[in-house]
């Protein structure tokens, strides 16, 4: 008797637990802060974008930025028509804190400062991280 107590209770906690538990967040949230960095080996130049919220972008299962190769390449087109900045390799640092992504852009600043043969400019606050288009 004391077995089949058990068991019920078991078999009606395993029922009750999971409907009142909380249902996850949603890891495809979006809004998401990105900065974009341009640079060149064939210049000393290096751009960088103002941080910003882009609202329509969105983080996947796996943590990465869904279209962020397009987001790189409205960089990259930006310079090459607006700067002239021929042969430049754009990236984006991303994340859903703003803070992080200042301290990432941050420690990139210090890195390229450090040997004094590089000039570091900001990019044309005219600059927006457009909607990537996912296939």
């Amino acid at each position: 008797m004391r077995q089949i107590k058990l068991l019920c209770f078991l078999l009606i906690a395993s029922i009750v637990i999971p409907a009142f538990a909380k249902s996850p967040k949603d890891k495809n949230k979006y809004g998401i802060y990105i900065a974009g960095v341009s640079a060149s080996f064939s210049d000393s130049l290096v751009y960088f974008t103002d941080i910003q919220f882009v609202d329509s972008a969105a983080v996947g299962g796996d943590g990465l930025l869904l279209g962020r190769a397009q987001y790189s390449i409205q960089l990259k087109e930006y310079l090459e028509q607006k700067e002239n900045g021929k042969n430049r390799t754009c990236f984006v640092y991303y994340d859903k804190k703003k803070k992080n992504v200042q301290k990432e852009i941050n420690k990139l600043k210090e890195k390229y400062q450090k040997g004094n043969s590089l000039v570091l400019l900001d990019v044309n606050p005219e600059f927006k991280f457009e909607k990537a288009i996912l296939y």
